[in-house]
């Protein structure tokens, strides 16, 4: 017995068995919430890690720094004996900014290193209690404005004390310093975050809730968010091949102050390239002055 084709085709829309029509599905209303919502977009995406591996040729730039004429004072201006107080990053000490240290000093000027020792502790009480006392110094040895020179980290620092402080800082240069955000490499963010429970254990309700956070509502991040007086020199120095922070975050938007010259984040402090724009603009500082 063959069937007509309307049959069969009631037959495929029908439940098994049976010649009866399914049942529609009526299409689930969105709630207001999820129809009035709109995508939320990250001002960056997360931090590539593509060029992680690249931080290893940081002992090239070491090299290269040596064989320039730059690290030897040539075709650079000369320092005017002004202080320059320089800051080193995230889980770091003044000690690996020897470097930099000997450099400056052979360029004419009193270098200082911070004095905070490693930099794993909150930022206000950093600044607080320790890189104060450093700017104390500089200021009564020299009796001239100082100059600030902060790497990653540090640079953010650097940047915040100069806002706080604009009667003492004539010039502010950050190194790869993550001024507008804190994307960086997923395992600079766990260490980050291990450093933030240490705080939050060991200074209980002396710090708040958020801190070592970009939620923080402490005078560091309040002094970082506040401009910088015209009389001061600002510059960021930033490189695109950062394998550690997301190089966005380094710029300031302004042309006037970002400079972005090739090399690595942890290499920032032994690039040539840094060290000739740190020349440049200390100098520009000082003939303001």
């Amino acid at each position: 017995m063959q069937h007509s084709p309307s049959l069969r085709a009631d037959a495929k829309i029908g439940r098994p068995g049976t010649n009866l029509p399914r049942k529609q599905k009526r299409p689930t209303k969105r709630s207001s919430k999820t129809k009035g919502r709109k995508a939320t977009r990250q001002p960056y995406p997360e931090a590539s890690t593509s060029f992680f591996w690249t931080e290893a040729l940081f002992g090239a730039e070491i090299l290269l720094l040596h064989a320039t004429p730059v690290y030897y004072g040539l075709g650079v201006p000369r320092g005017d004996g002004s202080a320059v107080i320089i800051i080193p990053g995230f889980l770091g000490t003044d000690l690996y900014l020897m470097e930099l240290h000997a450099w400056l000093r052979r360029m004419g000027y009193r270098p200082y290193f911070s004095g905070i020792g490693i930099n794993a502790e909150c930022p206000n009480l950093l600044i607080q209690r320790r890189l104060n006392q450093t700017i104390e110094k500089a200021l009564a040895e020299t009796g001239r404005k100082i100059h600030l020179i902060g790497h990653s980290l540090g640079g953010v620092i650097a940047r915040s004390v100069a806002a706080q402080r604009p009667n003492d800082v004539a010039s502010v240069i950050t190194l790869a310093a993550p001024l507008r955000g804190t994307i960086a490499n997923p395992t600079v963010l766990h260490a980050a975050e291990a450093v933030r429970l240490r705080i939050l254990q060991e200074h209980g309700r002396g710090v708040l809730p958020d801190c070592y956070t970009g939620r923080c509502t402490c005078n560091f991040l309040d002094s970082l968010r506040s401009k910088v007086p015209e009389s001061m020199v600002e510059t960021a120095i930033y490189t695109r091949q950062d394998g550690i922070v997301d190089w966005r975050c380094c710029r300031t938007m302004d042309p006037d102050v970002d400079v972005e010259i090739p090399g690595t984040h942890i290499g920032m402090t032994f690039n040539p390239a840094a060290y000739m724009v740190v020349a440049e603009r200390l100098a520009r500082a000082h003939s303001i002055e």
